[in-house]
């Protein structure tokens, strides 16, 4: 019962009813075409313990209706199996039974979008933008919206009515229809999908009157991993592996691209080795691995993921993906646009394709492709905070810092703990010469942890242009501080930058013994070599005139004395405005 207090108010205790659940509503999704939602049901089943044959679901009942429509049905749905789509709609004209109704609806649906998908194929390339319409939607709406006034629908024909809502732009009414439609038949896995691609942010979800249903969690769990909402997602992950579902392929899988979204890569990496081990020829989820690795640059991983997938099937939008990530890494950018290209060619509607497109013509240098693919990136999804820092990044090339700072702002408001979308915006605010809020920014990066250890360096170098020469020491100092506890001294170009500036600073308010600390720590590269020599002379003709070091003054900030070469105690004063101090 443990499992159960922490899911919440969803019943887990019986899992053998929820395993009977699953199984049949993958069976009725299956006869009617709706297979991904069957796979998610089956994989979900799949991870429970098997049931006894006394207790397996048994078929659907069949009403008069649906002997009646029988022979269309069986007819009709071998053809739609082969993508016959107007075919399979033809012999269902007429159809009373639902799931007949729902094969004629559904096919006529399919058969416009496998339509528009060739036209958009044949067009000038993904980057036309898609003026091709789904040309059924229009009557199908027309009737559908007839039988839902009439409550003749059930809950997959709401679902369908709710796909072509949506595909019409109708967003409010579409997640009317889809929440009516979870409330209908709580086991559909695809309305709660769509329901967590049309919900933009947390503020949504409060006003969703949800069905309390086991089915609810998965839902939350999916919506917050969607909204950036990590650590709620891995704790609701986690009562669910508790509640019994531990072998779930797709529960895995979802905890791998949580951490991925809150760049824990390793844990990623880890989690993403134990599901491939697990489902050797999965694809899905697997162009989120080839990232992990790309950003890691795993050269070898990332070409054997590239060649095990391209076995298994080329002809899938990750695996394009993970091919055009691999040439990515080997620098071979127009490559690595081509798979990109392939990728959407088979997918329009894939969104990593785009976004991961626009770096590649950025690296070509072609910023109006760039821009052109940033853009359907989130026209495709909103949420896709690469895709709005990308287009910060190109305006940034074409020296456009007020498009720059509104995208930075757009990324930030998406991810507002990464520090390099706020690093961005405070080089924006920079160049835009609003200072103050630079500042902001670049404080707001160190406090959140900065990745690329860059912020403090940015806002001491701000500090120094308004000569607030005390808080550029105490920025350098924390900035070097930093650099060695992590232990490994990574080659940064700004730690002599940090020490010199120190050590002219400690040299204008006399302090030799520090001046010469950070002066020798000069010495040690190659940039500051000579002005650490130079100033090291200096401090000695100075003490050997016998200007002694002013004590009287309180002292300024200290490096730590494990920093300073030689290790002497040095008294922490609380800092005095040193511009009465005549250096």
């Amino acid at each position: 019962a443990g499992g159960m207090a922490a899911a919440g108010c969803a019943d887990f205790s019986d899992l053998r009813e929820i395993k009977k659940q699953l199984l049949s509503v993958a069976e009725r999704s299956r006869e009617r075409g709706l297979q991904h939602s069957g796979k998610w049901a089956s994989e979900l089943a799949f991870a429970l313990d098997p049931l006894p044959l006394s207790e397996l679901p048994p078929p659907p009942a069949l009403t008069e209706e649906d002997a009646r429509d029988l022979d269309a049905y069986t007819l009709a749905k071998s053809y739609f199996d082969l993508k016959e789509y107007d075919r399979a709609a033809y012999f269902l004209r007429g159809c009373k039974s639902q799931k007949a109704y729902f094969l004629y609806m559904y096919s006529r649906y399919l058969s416009g979008e496998k339509k528009k998908d060739d036209e958009t194929v044949d067009s000038l390339g993904p980057l036309e933008k898609g003026q091709v319409k789904n040309e059924a939607l229009r009557e199908l709406r027309v009737e559908l919206s007839k039988k839902h006034k009439a409550q003749e629908l059930d809950g997959f024909g709401l679902y369908l009515y709710g796909v072509v809502l949506r595909k019409l732009d109708l967003v409010k009414e579409a997640i009317d229809v889809f929440v009516e439609a979870a409330h209908v038949l709580p086991l559909h896995w695809g309305a709660w999908l769509e329901l967590c691609n049309l919900i933009t942010d947390k503020e949504m979800l409060k006003f969703l009157s949800l069905p309390d249903t086991w089915m609810k969690e998965f839902f939350l769990a999916h919506i917050y991993t969607e909204l950036q909402l990590i650590e709620e997602a891995l704790q609701k992950y986690q009562s669910l592996i508790d509640a019994g579902f531990s072998k779930s392929t797709y529960i895995i899988s979802q905890i791998a691209v949580a951490y991925h979204n809150i760049r824990d890569i390793d844990k990623a990496l880890s989690i993403f080795n134990e599901l491939r081990k697990q489902d050797p020829y999965r694809i899905e989820n697997m162009d989120t691995f080839s990232n992990l690795l790309y950003v890691r640059s795993m050269k070898p991983e990332l070409s054997y993921l590239a060649h095990n997938l391209c076995e298994i099937d080329k002809y899938r939008v990750e695996t394009c993906c993970v091919i055009g990530n691999y040439y990515s890494l080997r620098s071979q950018h127009e490559k690595a646009a081509l798979y990109f290209q392939r990728a959407l060619k088979l997918n329009p509607r894939y969104l990593g394709a785009w976004t991961l497109m626009g770096h590649e013509y950025m690296e070509m240098k072609n910023t109006s492709a760039a821009i052109q693919a940033y853009r359907h990136a989130i026209e495709v999804n909103k949420r896709d905070y690469r895709a709005w820092y990308g287009l910060g990044q190109t305006y940034e090339i074409l020296k456009m810092p007020f498009y720059c700072l509104y995208y930075y702002r757009r990324a930030h408001q998406l991810r507002p703990n990464d520090s390099r979308m706020l690093v961005a915006l405070g080089e924006c605010y920079e160049k835009l010469n609003q200072l103050v809020e630079a500042k902001k920014c670049y404080w707001r990066a160190y406090a959140v942890g900065d990745v690329e250890k860059m912020a403090l360096v940015k806002l001491a170098k701000l500090h120094e242009q308004l000569n607030e020469s005390e808080q550029a020491a105490q920025c350098y100092i924390k900035y070097i501080q930093d650099i060695y506890s992590c232990g490994e001294i990574v080659e940064h170009l700004e730690v002599s930058t940090a020490f010199r500036y120190l050590a002219q600073y400690y040299f204008k308010c006399k302090l030799w013994d520090e001046a010469s600390a950070c002066a020798q720590k000069c010495c040690a590269f190659n940039d500051t070599r000579e002005e650490g020599k130079a100033l090291l002379r200096q401090i000695l003709q100075l003490r050997n005139q016998g200007e002694t070091s002013s004590t009287e003054i309180a002292t300024p900030y200290f490096l730590p004395a494990s920093l300073s070469a030689n290790s002497t105690p040095t008294r922490r004063v609380s800092p005095l405005n040193l511009s009465s101090v005549t250096p």
